[in-house]
């Protein structure tokens, strides 16, 4: 079956994106890894497609190796443009996802790109162990301070944390963090399912933002996140002594790369 599709990327992670309101495309798990396979396929960090009902669109979230997503918060960033660019939606979209429902600000667009603001979930819980935290940003996400994040193995690493189902029984995104000052991160992601390094995490750059300022920066209501893709901004709401975080919001870069058609039963 030929099967449409347009490629986004933010910050270098990248996705495709299928409408979906007519339902004929059908995400087995491998029919998404052949189209998402960079050597096989067209290649990409996950697979978004979109419906809609009567609260917004819906957007459901494929990694990489095919497995189905909760969230990701740079994809749907990049759905929110996805969405602007088909006419669904203007200045704000809304998007329900399968951790529940999101608004995004698109701050700024053109017929391109755009700068997306992403409105996160709230988060209620921390965990913390030794050297590391855990929480939950609509996926779950490992997060260890280190002192130069360019020297980790983060491909050895990761996988291995990732793994650690005795400490994660669903298995977690790893993130390696680097403060390098006041509200500015540097930060390198091992991804769940895309079971590789990417260039950009939006729901680690969450996480590492959110864990700063309850481990470390307690004053800081902001934070710019260097990642190799780019730079992602995180801001929020917190109330003192407790992990409660309200109004999470996630802004970065989106841009639409190129449009295509693959027959997805072309193995």
């Amino acid at each position: 079956m030929q099967t449409q599709f347009v490629k986004y990327e933010g910050a270098g992670n990248d996705f495709l994106l299928i409408d979906n309101r007519s339902g004929r495309f059908v995400p087995e798990r491998g029919v998404v890894a052949r189209m998402c396979n960079r050597h096989r396929g067209v290649g990409a960090d996950g697979l978004m497609t979109l419906a809609e009902d009567a609260g917004g669109c819906v957007m459901r979230y494929f990694n990489a190796d095919g497995s189905e997503g909760e969230m990701c918060g740079n994809g749907a960033r990049c759905f929110s443009l996805f969405a602007h660019h088909l006419g669904l939606c203007g200045a704000e979209c809304r998007i329900r996802a399968a951790d529940g429902p999101h608004t995004a600000r698109l701050l700024e667009t053109d017929a391109a790109a755009g700068l997306i603001e992403l409105g996160m979930i709230d988060v209620a819980d921390i965990r913390c162990g030794e050297g590391w935290w855990f929480l939950n940003t609509g996926v779950p996400h490992y997060v260890e301070f280190v002192d130069q994040v360019d020297a980790v193995d983060v491909l050895t690493r990761g996988r291995a944390i990732r793994r650690d189902t005795a400490r994660f029984p669903a298995g977690t995104n790893v993130d390696f963090v680097e403060v390098t000052g006041e509200g500015t991160l540097r930060m390198r992601t091992y991804e769940r399912g895309v079971e590789n390094e990417t260039l950009a995490c939006g729901t680690g750059a969450t996480a590492a933002a959110l864990v700063t300022n309850f481990a470390l920066q307690p004053d800081a209501a902001s934070f710019r996140v260097g990642v190799p893709g780019g730079e992602l901004r995180v801001a929020f709401t917190h109330r003192p002594g407790t992990p409660n975080y309200t109004d999470i919001r996630l802004t970065g870069p989106a841009r639409r790369v190129f449009a295509g058609t693959i027959e997805v039963d072309n193995r």
